[in-house]
């Protein structure tokens, strides 16, 4: 049902259905979905649970985990009677957007990049990098994907090494 609902909300002409779409995407998954131009490949993991995404542009191949924000930080200058700071991100194509990362403003994720969990960035990520804490980014290591990659890992590999984990911990306490 997720599916259906992200392709009604994000492509459809039908301002009904769209308006429909958003809602019940709010209601059973508590995320926001509202871009400009979204490419079908974007992929939403864990359904998009409690992400606000509010983009001018996502370009296709990208990953976004849970609990993920891109929108605005805008800000209005009493001195000047005007808005600052207007526009919503632009997120370029094989970008990885791990949880609870925040993307905000008029800026642009580079290509092939990853956003760190819990990460906030307000300014432009030159492409191939890492980004980390507030607006700190580094090189991203060719040789590795990091957070998602297509040939996902089976669930039967993660038990065993939360199992080996688990035994590791009970030996020290």
């Amino acid at each position: 049902m997720f599916g259906k609902l992200v392709k009604i909300n994000c492509y459809s002409q039908n301002r009904i259905l769209k308006k429909l779409s958003g809602n019940l995407l709010e209601k059973f998954y508590c995320c926001e979905i509202n871009c400009s131009d979204i490419d079908k490949s974007v992929l939403f993991a864990h359904h998009a649970r409690g992400c606000t995404i509010i983009a001018s542009k996502i370009c296709e191949n990208v990953v976004i985990f849970q609990n993920v924000t891109i929108g605005t930080n805008m800000r209005f200058n009493k001195v000047s009677d005007e808005w600052e700071n207007i526009g919503n991100p632009i997120i370029c194509k094989n970008v990885v957007i791990a949880d609870g990362a925040k993307i905000l403003g008029p800026i642009i994720i580079g290509e092939n990049s990853v956003v760190g969990a819990g990460a906030i960035i307000t300014k432009d990520m030159p492409a191939n990098n890492i980004a980390y804490g507030v607006n700190q980014f580094k090189p991203k290591d060719a040789n590795y994907d990091l957070v998602f990659h297509s040939n996902m890992i089976s669930f039967e590999k993660i038990i065993e090494a939360n199992n080996k984990l688990i035994e590791k911990f009970n030996e020290t306490t």
